[in-house]
């Protein structure tokens, strides 16, 4: 898609999920992907404060394989080797992390070396060499170095299901190719980011909302995401992975967030029919997707097909509010948040002077209500001081593993005050603490609103809340 291939061309030039409760999503991890603001502007840090404003919970960067590694590592497991180009994304990981936001890192692109002088679209030669970069990035940003924060969340490739990012699609005789090849990929980066991380979170697909399914002359070559998806099972069905990335954009992308195409394309309206093969191909259950791409072009600000400002603002909660509505997905990321000069892709919540449109106000609004770290738990009734996970990403932009975290934890029930508390748990190195509930019994049936404000020596009076929710189950 155009987005993409601009979008490569600029940054080449220049992200624990919340329990689901059924029948909604009730946290979601939401966020912008956005390199030309937040790796390369000379303003970044700005842009960020400016996306924190904006509720943002996670941001999405693309990790270019050729970029990081122009020269073959003598040792690519090696995440200090020195033929590692890292420095932009330390120091966008550092920024993120730095202003409570988590880090989604998708992995692309094959440098020359590496698969016998093709463009980056073309798999490596050795899968090997593949699974070795991909260990090198998650242990890099593990939390076990210094100064190198935790990354949760990880994707591998960028819209598999188009031969613009992953080729061929098809071979000589037309016959399909390129999701068994994704298997194969997909499997080697897992093996790598577990192998560097074995924390982290690892989404494959990252599939386009539409495709052809055939060859046609003078065309690049595409598959549909549910016959891409489905051939990818087929060729390994017991691939590893922890979530499904889809790219759900309208076709064309002026169209509304309820578009209804014909599947197996998928657009937000075909998540429920996508969901239950996704379940039949992997043979698993309740299979996670994450919205790793979404936005809606501006007519005003550059793209005549777009649509207007009220327009945009209007699909971008709707497009929001129909996520929200799916049990399963657990992130949504739009595609971008500033409008920018090296970009032709006009869909940023911010003009290119930086200029809020009506879109941002919607945007801040939802993120709020969704917010990731504000997780709700599903807790066994009757069960006495439970202990709950509490995302705390700040505190360790100036803090080391093992500190440990003072809480007060007040728990309620329909406004009245249930438990109080005040315990004491080591940061973890994923930027985590485990928080017991003392004098708390949940009840089978009933929902409870906890209140946990935390403080630590190193961070510098900065107290942390989060409002958790509890069900009795």
């Amino acid at each position: 898609m155009k987005r993409s291939i601009r979008f490569l061309l600029a940054a080449s030039a220049a992200m624990l999920l919340a329990p689901s409760v059924a029948g909604a999503s009730p946290r979601m991890h939401v966020g912008f992907h956005d390199d030309p603001n937040f790796r390369y502007e000379e303003r970044r840090a700005l842009m960020l404060d400016q996306a924190r404003a904006a509720n943002t919970t996670i941001v999405r960067t693309l990790v270019t394989w050729p970029n990081v590694a122009p020269t073959r590592p003598a040792n690519a497991s090696n995440p200090f080797d020195r033929a590692y180009r890292f420095n932009d994304l330390d120091e966008l990981v550092r920024n993120a992390q730095a202003r409570d936001i988590e880090v989604l890192i998708t992995i692309w692109g094959t440098p020359k070396w590496a698969n016998g002088g093709k463009t980056p679209n073309f798999l490596p030669t050795r899968m090997s060499d593949l699974t070795a970069f991909s260990r090198a990035v998650a242990s890099r940003y593990s939390g076990r170095f210094a100064g190198f924060p935790f990354v949760r969340f990880y994707s591998v490739w960028n819209e598999s299901n188009l031969q613009l990012f992953l080729a061929p699609q098809f071979d000589a005789a037309g016959r399909s190719v390129g999701p068994r090849n994704y298997a194969r990929l997909a499997a080697a980066a897992y093996s790598g980011i577990k192998a560097g991380n074995p924390l982290a979170k690892v989404a494959v697909g990252s599939t386009s909302s539409a495709g052809r399914d055939k060859v046609l002359a003078g065309k690049s070559a595409t598959h549909s995401p549910g016959r891409f998806a489905q051939l990818v099972a087929a060729a390994n069905p017991r691939l590893k992975f922890d979530a499904w990335a889809q790219h759900p954009y309208p076709v064309p992308v002026n169209q509304k967030p309820t578009q209804l195409v014909r599947y197996p394309n998928v657009t937000l309206k075909s998540f429920p029919r996508f969901e239950r093969d996704l379940d039949k191909w992997f043979k698993r259950k309740n299979v996670r997707i994450w919205i790793t791409e979404y936005g809606h072009e501006v007519r005003q600000d550059g793209e005549p097909q777009g649509v207007s400002r009220a327009t945009q603002a209007s699909y971008a909660a709707q497009a929001l509010a129909l996520a929200r509505q799916d049990p399963r997905t657990d992130m949504f990321i739009w595609f971008v948040f500033r409008d920018h000069a090296t970009s032709e892709w006009q869909s940023g919540l911010r003009t290119r002077s930086g200029a809020p449109k009506p879109s941002l106000a919607r945007f801040t609004t939802f993120a709020r209500t969704v917010d990731a770290r504000n997780a709700t738990f599903n807790l066994r009734g009757g069960v006495a001081n439970p202990t709950v996970t509490v995302a705390l990403r700040q505190y360790a932009a100036g803090s080391k593993p093992g500190e440990r975290v003072g809480f007060n934890v007040k728990v309620y029930e329909k406004g009245k005050l249930v438990a109080d508390a005040q315990p004491a748990s080591p940061l973890a190195r994923d930027a985590t603490a485990k928080v017991r509930l003392l004098g708390f019994r949940p009840l089978k049936g009933r929902t409870y609103s906890v209140r946990v404000d935390a403080n630590i020596f190193s961070g510098g009076g900065v107290v942390l809340r989060r409002t958790l929710t509890v069900v009795g189950v």
